[in-house]
């Protein structure tokens, strides 16, 4: 009696063709691998100030803090805690680990003493970048572990460094380090929606190929250019926006402008200022503009892009939304942060745009590839069946 053949799998993969991603460089390198190019264009704009950085400044600033790192014992492999708002720090701090081949953890400014604690005891983050109001959060629990304090404020804290003094070090005192593409570089926190939050380590092979899949190759996924302006509004310590905003933005040469907090009228006035042209939102932010009679008081013309993710859109949402910006591509991702975090994107973004059902949150991101199985048996099912996702692809977490 002859064998049964096991049913073949239905394996789902993008429309577009997969890209060759380079494997041999930092993170950093990478985002910043057209730097000469783009050196005097503005990188980083900060809505609240004004104030702007060209790519050049910032990868000269992240090199400094990188050294400085190392002047207070940062070194390979270490952890450092990111507890702040969307500001340049952040991201001069972010880069300043992966030159130090270090490990950022983000968290939250927000969260409680008790939450700020327990992430930076399980991550162990030998050091912490805050503002001076939330100092006294951690203040008693970074004098027991021997954690360094340091701040973005101007004026002198008790007990902490300044951003600024490490930020003066020579970029020449950064010591030579070898990085392994395999090499933990973030350590963002997942919601825990199953449990506790967790530390998801990604490393620089996870982020390139991440953001490699979503704006590299002929026809790109998500089609940014260095003509952009990307809206900075979702936080930083969040893996949407750190990747899909300023890690995507950067690689393309665009702009990235920085938003602290959410406040409709704030965003908008920034939006007909700087002329921005991608605004990555999330549906919480969608109804606002939705239910605002503010919207026709300013010119948002400028948006051909709004992308939301983090939690699903319904089609009705997406219509009214429609109706106020009738001239920009509005569509919906997948993900989670142990993808790094993108697993599916719409492929209305792309250069070469495909048509795409409304409500969707789009198909495969290129270089990976995706099932569903059924989660008691691990048998794969097909087509429009319920299921667990499985994914594969070199953008997915080394561990937690």
């Amino acid at each position: 009696m002859g064998s049964i053949a096991p049913p073949e799998e239905t394996i789902f993969r993008s429309k577009l063709p997969d890209i060759e991603i380079t494997n041999d460089i930092p993170l950093h390198s990478y985002c910043f691998e057209r730097l000469a190019e783009f050196a005097d264009r503005p990188c980083v704009v900060d809505g609240a100030t004004g104030k702007v950085l060209t790519y050049a400044e910032v990868d000269a600033a992240a090199r400094r803090f990188a050294a400085g790192l190392h002047g207070v014992g940062i070194g390979r492999g270490d952890v450092f805690m990111i507890l702040l708002r969307n500001s340049p720090e952040f991201v001069v701090a972010f880069f300043a680990a992966s030159h130090r081949g270090a490990i950022a953890t983000t968290a939250n400014p927000a969260y409680t003493p008790g939450e700020i604690h327990k992430q930076a005891s399980g991550s162990g983050a030998r050091l912490i970048i805050t503002e001076s109001c939330h100092v006294e959060k951690i203040r008693d629990f970074a004098a027991e572990r021997g954690v360094t304090i340091v701040t973005v404020d101007d004026g002198p804290v008790e007990d902490c460094r300044r951003f600024a003094d490490l930020l003066a070090t020579d970029a020449g005192a950064l010591p030579a380090v070898e990085i392994d593409q395999d090499d933990v570089v973030a350590l963002p926190y997942s919601s825990g929606t199953t449990g506790l939050p967790k530390g998801v380590m990604l490393t620089h092979r996870n982020l390139i190929t991440s953001v490699a899949q979503q704006v590299d190759g002929a026809n790109p996924n998500l089609y940014f250019h260095k003509d952009d302006v990307l809206l900075c509004v979702l936080p930083l310590f969040h893996i949407y926006s750190l990747n899909s905003v300023l890690l995507c933005g950067l690689r393309v040469g665009a702009s990235i402008l920085i938003m602290r907090r959410f406040e409709v009228v704030p965003l908008m006035e920034l939006v007909q200022r700087y002329k921005v042209t991608i605004a990555p939102f999330v549906p919480p932010i969608v109804l606002e503009f939705v239910k605002s009679q503010l919207v026709d008081s300013y010119d948002l013309s400028s948006i051909r892009m709004v992308m939301s993710g983090a939690a699903p859109m319904r089609k009705e949402l997406e219509d009214k939304f429609m109706a106020k910006l009738p001239n920009a591509r509005l569509g919906q991702g997948y993900g989670m942060t142990e993808a790094g975090p993108v697993i599916s994107m719409c492929l209305a973004f792309a250069k070469e745009p495909c048509e795409v059902k409304s409500g969707a949150c789009g198909t495969v991101v290129r270089n990976a590839e995706m099932k569903v199985v059924d989660p008691d048996t691990g048998a794969s099912l097909g087509r429009n069946q319920h299921g667990e996702i499985c994914v594969r692809g070199a953008q997915i977490m080394k561990g937690e």
